[in-house]
């Protein structure tokens, strides 16, 4: 396996880091992400097709790109792949075909062929899909030893639309897996938080997926607006500020929810995943120096995982914690960088949300607020 990256930036490519001596042209896999303009741009695809003529190309609209231990925004940064043995698959969807996207994963993962699989990376659109009923459908169809890993695409901080493409221009309601096949591929995982809860649980009283009407019987949007002060004129982008973290059972670990929008002619508020009737919820905010902590946290559990160095780790984090950390940002992207050590590649993206187990190799759930890490290796 070998491993190269490369920035798109201002109109040109620059810091090709290719230590492996990888040709470009003949990579296996190349994946994306990007501000949206940049990447649903025709004239921007023509460029990265010439570069990667034969490549299976994932572009992906982005909060903000990973580049080694660099935070970037209005570039694409690209990771170039070519395996030794692993076998890339693909499928696609788009969940303008599916009534809900429950189903729309159902048949994403029925697209895949099952046979040796071992591995799925799923990037989705991240403003018209559900993404807690997408892995519920994802994992309706796959068998228990498969690790699903992914997440869904960013846009800043504008919440007006995403894009996804698989070998043609993306565009918004694309999803997209990538099926990996071979014994000699290493995969570890690791997705930790380090939000605080603060308040009272509280119950959600009326809910219709992820739609969220009502909390203990008052209206969510003026409960939000309370606890926001001075940053509910700022909604919904300031709720990114203050999540609600959620547990539909009493013995399970609490899930991050985070907002994608507001509806004040209902009063409601959209999440990026569900949030059912009867489940309880706190509010939670930030602290800086545990948000870096739990990056280096997350980049430990996949050494505990796997003991093997990782020739790259996929970082796909959260939009929130991005506006959070504000300048310190590359923090938390060198606290992984510590664990890892130099050997390691660093990519990845700022997204709407993040999809890991919450176990080992567990069936995978939808996160918010997370930093999640994908790591990857071949042994010979």
């Amino acid at each position: 396996m070998k491993v190269a990256s490369i920035l798109f930036r201002n109109g040109s490519f620059e810091q090709e880091k290719n230590d492996e001596n990888l040709i470009l042209a003949d990579a296996d896999l190349v994946l994306g992400f990007g501000s949206r303009e940049l990447v649903s741009s025709e004239a921007v695809y023509t460029e990265v097709k010439e570069k990667f003529p034969v490549s299976k190309l994932v572009l992906c609209s982005s909060s903000g790109e990973i580049n080694g231990t660099e935070v970037l925004d209005n570039t694409i940064s690209f990771t170039i792949i070519k395996f030794s043995s692993t076998v890339v698959k693909s499928s696609e969807v788009n969940i303008s075909d599916f009534p809900n996207s429950y189903e729309a994963g159902k048949v994403l993962m029925q697209n895949i062929d099952p046979v040796n699989l071992k591995f799925v990376l799923v990037i989705s659109d991240g403003g018209l899909v559900n993404g807690s009923e997408l892995v519920k459908g994802m994992n309706a169809s796959k068998t228990d030893d498969v690790l699903i890993m992914g997440g869904l695409a960013g846009d800043a901080a504008r919440f007006e639309k995403t894009v996804v493409g698989l070998n043609k221009l993306p565009s918004q309601g694309q999803i997209v897996a990538l099926g990996f096949y071979g014994d000699k591929l290493m995969v570890s995982h690791g997705s930790l938080g380090g939000w605080e809860s603060f308040g009272l649980e509280r119950t959600v009283t009326k809910s219709k997926e992820n739609v969220l009407s009502e909390i203990d019987d008052k209206n969510v949007l003026e409960l939000y607006k309370s606890y926001l002060g001075k940053y509910a004129e700022e909604l919904p982008g300031s709720a990114l500020l203050f999540p609600l973290a959620i547990k539909m059972e009493d013995n399970e670990e609490p899930l991050v929810r985070t907002i994608l929008s507001i509806d004040e002619d209902h009063s409601t508020m959209t999440f990026a995943g569900d949030i059912p009737e009867g489940s309880k919820v706190r509010f939670m905010k930030a602290n800086f120096d545990r948000l870096i902590d739990a990056a280096s946290g997350a980049a430990g559990a996949c050494l505990d995982i796997n003991s093997f160095t990782p020739k790259l780790a996929l970082l796909i984090s959260c939009v929130g914690r991005k506006l959070i950390l504000g300048s310190r940002i590359d923090e938390e992207v060198e606290a992984v960088s510590e664990i890892f050590g130099k050997e390691t590649m660093l990519i990845g993206f700022y997204s709407y949300g993040e999809i890991s187990p919450l176990k080992p190799f567990a069936d995978c759930v939808l996160h918010n607020q997370t930093m999640t890490i994908t790591s990857l290796n071949e042994i010979d």
